[in-house]
């Protein structure tokens, strides 16, 4: 008997991890029956599912028209979880120092299991910002910080790390893993990377390595830019992010 408990325990947490991670990939409220439906969990489990965390505030429901969303609760545990976190604390205050200094979109990224994701962003001060949203899970390749993000790796472990169809841009554009390669190679040795057009065609990103003490990079500090930027400017930016990531670097 104990044993049926807690399967139908971890059952149940498996069907609240699949509810949340659902309604973080929408990015949006949802109907119950549409949460039922695309998750395959049975409607009158998902309504027990949210009526309980509607009453712990985790969700809270939207428009008066059956919709749900995340709840306030969620908000106060995630900027406990940033707060307990020495390097994204610290992390906090170098975005937003880049950002009002130098007036673009900054940005604090790490990995996610096989993916790149946006930890921290700041917009800049341009009408028509350029940004990836917060905790959205991205092909390492598709991206500038992913080419330093596992430069500690060797190339067949990078093959075998990085899952092939993530070397096909949205658009369809192929990114030859060769070539993919030789850039992270590059950046190691420069100590910054600088890509132009991958997602985003009229879009230029540039970042910095932050390093722990074995070296290994943990994380990276981005600008996000209009790919017309002036080269001097460009240069300037790279310089600030250099000596932003090394101050990160220290943060032990």
């Amino acid at each position: 008997m104990a044993d049926v408990k807690t399967g139908g325990r971890a059952r149940g947490i498996d069907r609240v991890i699949a509810l949340m991670e659902h309604l973080h990939g929408l990015r949006a409220p949802a109907r119950i029956a549409d949460i039922a439906r695309d998750t395959g969990t049975p409607r009158s489990t998902v309504y027990e599912l949210v009526n309980t965390l509607v009453e712990a505030r985790w969700l809270e429901l939207r428009d008066g028209d059956g919709m749900v969303y995340f709840g306030p609760a969620m908000h106060y545990y995630g900027s406990d979880y940033l707060d307990s976190v020495d390097l994204i604390r610290k992390a906090r205050g170098e975005v937003t120092h880049l950002s009002e200094s130098v007036g673009e979109t900054a940005q604090f990224c790490m990995l996610d299991g096989d993916k790149y994701l946006v930890v921290l962003n700041e917009p800049g001060r341009r009408m028509f910002r350029l940004s990836s949203e917060i905790g959205i899970k991205v092909p390492i390749p598709w991206t500038a910080s992913g080419r330093l993000l596992v430069d500690h790796m060797a190339p067949q472990e990078i093959r075998a790390f990085i899952p092939a169809e993530d070397f096909t841009l949205p658009d369809g554009r192929q990114i030859v893993e060769e070539e993919f390669l030789r850039d992270i190679a590059q950046a190691r040795e420069a100590g910054f990377v600088r890509t132009t057009a991958l997602v985003d065609r009229f879009t230029t990103c540039m970042a910095a390595p932050v390093r722990d003490p074995a070296g290994r990079c943990i994380a990276t500090i981005c600008f996000v830019v209009p790919a017309d930027t002036e080269a001097d400017q460009q240069a300037m930016m790279i310089d600030e992010l250099k000596a932003s990531a090394a101050r990160l670097s220290g943060a032990r």
